[in-house]
């Protein structure tokens, strides 16, 4: 992407993407201090919300804490489902970009009718929000309001407060934003190959395969929203599991960050015996056709989803896509 042609620069999703660079760069750490405090004496965090507000914020922060432990348990699923779990002994963490996200207002309902002590609310709208309403501490992201219905720079911003929610709660602060902030301009603007985007663009059916960080998870509901073709996310090795029977070569697959010691199955499996092309994102060469991005360290998920963003605008932009309005697509799925 280049938002200097105006081919980009007339949407609002571009622009909105470009703005996490600055959010990022900016991000006030300190904001984290209340929650970590609320959640002080919960050594169990629970993080819920719905659809693009949980998936990469709340799965990068577990995926990272699994595999780095401390003293401090995240687990996530939907409001809906949560209100139907024993949290009494977790803290809850709700995570809703409008702040009227009618699930999550059902849930804290409930926490404050069983008068639970600690639960707190992320959004990107005023404080008067029925969701800060309801919850003992409440934080305004200061990534503003977005005008494309796809997500973007409130998922970035709702991950990094959730990282430093964790970080407080360890004592610790947030590796450097300002090499970050620049690593995230240099993969949005990465140009991406057209025969790749060619490849994209006629596919029936986008598979994203990778770890369950939450960047293939993100990026299979922004396909939907923004190249408005089927996609679904495969976990870890699942497309080396029985899918490949309903597949066919007009789908193609991507996979973040391919373990290299199943590329070859991949190739036997899915290239060879289906026909569906096969592409990568990562910080490496893989022996697919690969989109190179630099190894971002803590934030290396960050920048796997926005380089995915930015290949997703490229298909969007060559089949002629509103990229900022959806067809059926509400910029609040279901409100309160």
């Amino acid at each position: 992407m280049n938002l200097y042609d105006r081919k980009y620069a007339q949407f609002s999703l571009c622009n909105e993407m470009f703005q996490t660079c600055e959010i990022v760069r900016n991000f006030d750490q300190s904001k984290a201090e209340p929650f970590a405090s609320l959640f002080k004496d919960k050594p169990q965090i629970f993080i819920t919300g719905e659809g693009s507000s949980r998936l990469f914020p709340a799965q990068n922060l577990i995926h990272r804490t699994v595999k780095n432990p401390g003293s401090f348990l995240f687990l996530t699923e939907s409001s809906s489902e949560a209100a139907e779990f024993n949290l009494n002994d977790f803290g809850v963490i709700g995570l809703s970009n409008s702040g009227r996200t009618k699930e999550l207002v059902c849930l804290f309902d409930k926490l404050n009718q069983s008068f639970h002590p600690a639960f707190g609310s992320i959004s990107a709208n005023p404080v008067d929000a029925p969701v800060a309403r309801h919850a003992k501490v409440n934080a305004v992201l200061d990534c503003g309001s977005e005008k494309a219905v796809a997500a973007t720079k409130s998922v970035m911003e709702q991950a990094l407060f959730l990282d430093a929610i964790a970080a407080k709660l360890n004592n610790k602060d947030l590796p450097d934003l300002q090499l970050f902030s620049h690593q995230l301009k240099t993969v949005l603007e990465l140009s991406i190959p057209n025969e790749i985007i060619e490849i994209f663009s006629k596919a029936t059916v986008i598979n994203i395969a990778g770890r369950s960080n939450g960047v293939g998870a993100e990026l299979a509901l922004k396909a939907n929203e923004i190249t408005r073709k089927k996609s679904t996310f495969l976990p870890g090795t699942y497309a080396l599991h029985g899918i490949e029977e309903v597949m066919d070569a007009s789908e193609v697959l991507l996979i973040i960050d391919p373990f290299p010691e199943e590329e070859a199955k991949f190739h036997k499996v899915i290239a060879e015996g289906v026909g569906v092309k096969i592409v990568a994102i990562a910080a490496r060469e893989t022996s697919f056709p690969t989109i190179r991005i630099p190894f971002g360290g803590f934030y290396h998920h960050y920048l796997e989803l926005a380089t995915g963003w930015n290949l997703l605008v490229e298909i969007g932009l060559a089949l002629g896509i509103d990229l900022d309005k959806g067809l059926r697509a509400r910029k609040i799925g279901n409100e309160v």
